[in-house]
Parts: C-alpha cells; sequence; structure tokens
C-alpha cells in the first residue's frame, strides 16, 4: 500500500514539500529512488521546480507586500535582520546558498524580495541554487539509501509502521517550526 503511494504521489509530494521547505522530503524522495519506487532525475526535477517556485513566490511577496507582513508577524523582524546582516557583506553567495540554510530558507527569499536585489538577478542566482540544492540533495538521499537500505532489512516486518512513523515524525516537525514561526 505504501509503495503504491509513493509510486503514484511522490513527485507530487516532493514538489508540494520542497515548495514548503524539501531538505527531509528531497532525501526520502533520493531514497525511494534508490529502493526503485521513483526515478532519481525525476524526483530532482519535481524538487527543482518545486524548491524553485515556493522561493520566487515567497520574494514576490516580499517585494510587495513584506512591510505589512513584518507587522503582522514580528517574529519573522529577528529572523530577517539577522539575515540582512549577512546578505549585506555576502550578497551574491548568498542568493544561491540561501536553501542551504537551516532556519533560514523561507525567510531568505522574503528578505530578499524586500531588498534592493533586482528582479532578474534573483531568478538567475536562484535557478542556480535550486539546481544545485535538487541534485546535490537528491544524490545524498540516493546514495544514503544503501545505510537506510541495511537498517530497513532488520526491521522489515515493520516496515510500513517505520515508514507511517518517519512520516508523522516529520510532519509533525515541520507543523511545529512552520507554528513557531508565526
Amino acid at each position: 500500500m505504501l509503495r503504491e503511494l509513493v509510486y503514484h504521489y511522490g513527485y507530487l509530494a516532493i514538489f508540494i514539500g520542497t515548495f514548503l521547505e524539501g531538505e527531509t522530503i528531497l532525501a526520502l524522495g533520493g531514497f525511494a529512488a534508490h529502493q526503485g519506487l521513483l526515478q532519481l532525475h525525476l524526483v530532482m526535477l519535481s524538487a527543482f521546480c518545486g524548491s524553485l517556485l515556493g522561493d520566487q513566490l515567497f520574494f514576490f511577496i516580499g517585494r510587495i507586500y513584506g512591510n505589512r507582513i513584518l507587522k503582522k508577524w514580528p517574529s519573522w523582524v529577528a529572523k530577517k535582520n539577522r539575515f540582512d546582516r549577512f546578505f549585506k557583506k555576502y550578497e551574491t553567495p548568498s542568493i544561491l546558498i540561501f536553501r542551504f540554510l537551516y532556519g533560514l530558507r523561507n525567510i531568505a527569499p522574503f528578505a530578499i524580495g524586500m531588498s534592493s536585489v533586482s528582479t532578474p538577478k534573483f531568478v538567475l542566482l536562484n535557478v542556480m541554487g535550486a539546481f544545485i540544492w535538487a541534485i546535490g540533495l537528491g544524490y545524498l538521499g540516493y546514495v544514503f539509501g544503501d545505510g537506510i537500505e541495511l537498517f530497513m532489512d532488520t526491521v522489515k516486518h515493520f516496515q510500513l509502521f517505520v515508514f507511517i512513523g518517519i512520516a508523522l515524525l516529520l510532519l509533525a516537525y515541520s507543523l511545529w517550526r512552520t507554528f513557531r514561526n508565526r
């Protein structure tokens, strides 16, 4: 049953997961590719598209509604200010690597949208960064599939429960982070 769900909805789940946050779902997608449930290049493509579109959306939200949103969610101000200090020193590298910086993935494109960076520059660097991120993390999930596979052989009888447990923990963690950030 789980295999059918991953087979039928895996790419969509990766797209949605990477649109919203992404690291864990992409690594799991790489593992699913290692298991033969998904194709690695399509996992990476789904992650690239989800990440790119999500970051573009947050960029434009920051560009258009940034100040209004910061008034409603003051907890974002500290994260935005922390990112701004780093961003002033390293503008171009910041755009390329923000998705690799834990805790700044969602706020960074929003903050960059509020900056003076031109839209074409952000789009170009965002495409490059999303490409590197999707390939790198997707491949890591695939490679680490060997180690995970050894572990799974020992708990094969409980595989469905393990996957459901992992998925629920990841969902709970994502929800906790989302609500904590608000």
